[in-house]
Order: structure tokens, then sequence, then C-alpha cells
């Protein structure tokens, strides 16, 4: 059984998971709005991811009798200044959800949780993907801000669908 420190936090977790689904959702409707459909396209999709990443975090629980919680979420911001605020935002959330996973990381190298320290790997990998991406984007979306099709060119042609990920752990209800 995984540490109960390290179990508490992970189900904490799911909700920081559920969250930044809930806000990418937000932000591709923003997009969406706009008729800008590579970004509402692109931000839907992270959502999905988003909630992928919870439900193989609930999979794990699961996997290893510990309880598992899905907590509330708060609403999402869902109103911007302009086409460059959600990507920071989107920025800023993979920011902190990587120091979130670290955080999870640490607990479970502290409890000596073996098993749940190299279930985390994934995630630690996944996070400098999702940083680096959204990096990008941003600096894409400023730079061509006043020109929006430039934009939508951009991601139809950089951030077409990846295969799946045969090394990410197992999600619950797949």
């Amino acid at each position: 059984m995984a540490a109960t420190r390290f179990t508490d936090q992970l189900n904490v977790q799911i909700g920081n998971e559920f969250a930044a689904h809930h806000q990418y959702l937000a932000c591709a409707v923003y997009y969406d709005a706009l008729t800008m459909p590579q970004m509402a396209a692109l931000f839907y999709s992270q959502a999905l991811e988003e909630r992928q990443h919870a439900m193989m975090m609930v999979q794990y629980l699961l996997d290893t009798d510990a309880p598992v919680k899905i907590p509330g979420v708060e609403a999402p911001v869902a109103e911007f200044a302009d086409v460059v605020a959600p990507v920071q935002l989107a920025l800023d959330q993979e920011k902190t959800v990587t120091e979130q996973i670290n955080g999870l990381l640490r607990i479970a190298r502290e409890e000596n949780d073996y098993a749940s320290e190299q279930f985390m790997q994934w995630f630690i990998k996944e996070q400098v993907e999702e940083v680096a991406s959204m990096s990008d984007l941003l600096a894409v979306v400023t730079r061509s801000q006043d020109d929006l099709n430039d934009i939508e060119d951009w991601v139809a042609r950089e951030e077409g669908g990846a295969d799946a990920d045969p090394t990410a752990p197992p999600a619950a209800g797949d």
C-alpha cells in the first residue's frame, strides 16, 4: 500500500487536475467564441488530457487499495482581456502543476514509497513537455496577437495530435 501521506496529497492533486481541466475548458470556449477553431481544439484537447491525468491518479489509488476522494473545484477564470491572457494563464497553471507534481515526488521519497515515486516519474516528464509547449505557444500568441490567422496557422502546423504515450500510467475507466 502507498504511504498515507502520499495518497492524501495525491487525492488533493486529483482535484488540482480536475480544476486544470475546467480551466482549459474555459480557455477553449473563449477561443471558440472568437472563431479560432485551432486554438479552441488545442485547449479542448488539453482539458481532456488534464482529466486523463486525474483518472490515472484515481487508478493508482485504486490499484494500491488507497481511498479515493474526488474533491470539488472552484469555477475557472472565464473572461480574458485578450488572446494572450488564456495562454499566459495556462503557462502559469502548468508551472504550478509542476511544483505540485515535484512535491508529490518529494513526499514519496521522504516516505520511502518507491512504487509511488516510480508512478510520479511519468508526470515529471509530462510537465517538462507541458511547460515547454505552453511557453512556445505564449511566444507565438504574443508575437501574433494582432493577426489571429497567424496564430491559427501556427497551431494547425505545429500542434498536431501526438500519438498516445505507451509509457503513460493506466487511467480509471479506460
